[in-house]
């Protein structure tokens, strides 16, 4: 038996082994164990009235645990999205002294847009390209100077699923200057496991959604030790819990550690369905290094796959490279990527678009016949647009 196949069964609620769903680099399917975490939360509630959050707090503190095995330890603070908690992080920064902010042409929206609006209020930002992606993090710390707050980065870009590498350079870079940096590990979590080594003074964000089916309201900010000396504006009561018997009217207090970067009440459902999902994958031995195992062999299968096709280049071109450099999806560049994404769709196959680019993400819970399936599709796809352009 596959692993495939012997994981596809806890997932029977997603029906993953009748569809081919192509989009694990977006949304990955959750185990039926999910369920029971969401149930969980109600059933607390229920027996515990307000009484539930000491038990809700369990598993947020589990969540942190977990992430910070990930990104190599550290303070972790937990929101609902990454815009949040990036929103938090750049009200600690001062933007007065150091009005510029560093970036790539490759960031996410939740980056880029945010960072456009701030500059149309005045704050400098650099955007520097994101490709090739090999010399990325010269071209960042080249960028670097008194004037920069923080440069803010990628580890895995999210249209053509790039590894960044040297990202230490850049913070050196920036602890010469005493600037900032932050790293975005969100197509890096579950895809593959992530290198923290010189990033101790990074911040680090990132989430569940994606790689590891922990579904919505699960994200996180790393703090690296010189937070404790920052005092964010956009943070909620949370963030002076501990603090709130001894506050005097008026004051902003700041508790201490990841408390510091808090917001306010939120919904813990999340953090019971997360709980429930890191222990189905400790259970299945689904460590970082084996989600990388599984995921290179499914993207080396894709990326194959592809390429037999022998589709024209100017219709469907597959970023090049070895697949040790990318992250867990198959990027593929053409000027109809949105026209090949709803021809997929109409065949059944889930995948997504993010400008030029179609994206294929596979999971540990597909079979190698679903990827050539979902290729074959592909082909069809690329010869009905071949006929009408």
């Amino acid at each position: 038996m596959t692993r495939a196949e012997e994981l596809a069964p806890h997932y029977s609620r997603f029906r993953v082994a009748e569809r081919l769903l192509l989009t694990g680099h977006s949304h990955q399917a959750w185990p039926d164990v999910a369920l029971h975490g969401q149930i969980a939360a109600f059933t607390d509630a229920a027996l515990d009235v307000d009484a539930k959050w000491e038990r809700a707090f369990e598993r947020a503190d589990r969540l942190r645990a977990a992430y910070a095995s990930l990104v190599g330890g550290g303070p972790i603070a937990l929101g609902a999205n990454t815009h949040e908690l990036v929103l938090r992080f750049l009200s600690a920064l001062p933007l007065r002294s150091r009005p510029r902010l560093v970036t790539t042409d490759g960031e996410f929206h939740t980056l880029r847009r945010q960072l456009a609006r701030l500059a149309e209020a005045g704050v400098e930002v650099v955007r520097v390209p994101a490709l090739p992606a090999a010399g990325l993090a010269d071209r960042l710390a080249s960028e670097v100077d008194d004037r920069t707050a923080a440069v803010l980065v990628s580890a895995v870009l999210f249209e053509t699923s790039h590894v960044v590498p040297g990202l230490d350079s850049v913070a050196s870079a920036c602890a010469r200057v005493g600037a900032e940096l932050l790293v975005d590990t969100y197509h890096a979590l579950g895809a593959l496991p992530f290198d923290a080594t010189g990033l101790a003074g990074a911040w680090i964000v990132g989430g569940g959604y994606k790689y590891l089916q922990m579904g919505e309201g699960n994200c996180f900010l790393r703090l690296p030790p010189q937070a404790e000396r920052t005092r964010p504006v956009i943070t909620g009561w949370y963030a002076e819990f501990g603090e709130l018997a001894a506050a005097a009217p008026g004051q902003v207090a700041y508790g201490a550690g990841a408390e510091r970067f808090a917001g306010a009440t939120y919904d813990p459902v999340s953090h019971y369905r997360a709980c429930s999902v890191l222990e189905f994958f400790e259970g299945q031995g689904l460590t970082p290094g084996v989600l990388r195992s599984i995921s290179l062999r499914q993207t080396t299968l894709l990326a194959d796959a592809i390429d037999a096709l022998d589709l024209p280049g100017e219709l469907v071109a597959r970023v090049p490279g070895a697949r040790a450099g990318f992250g867990g999806f198959v990027a593929v560049r053409s000027p109809v990527a949105g026209r090949l994404q709803a021809g997929l769709a109409a065949r059944g196959v889930s995948t997504d678009s993010r400008g030029e680019y179609l994206r294929f993400g596979p999971a540990p819970y597909l079979a190698d016949r679903q990827l050539r399936d979902a290729v074959a599709a592909l082909g069809e796809v690329a010869a009905s647009a071949r006929r009408t352009t």
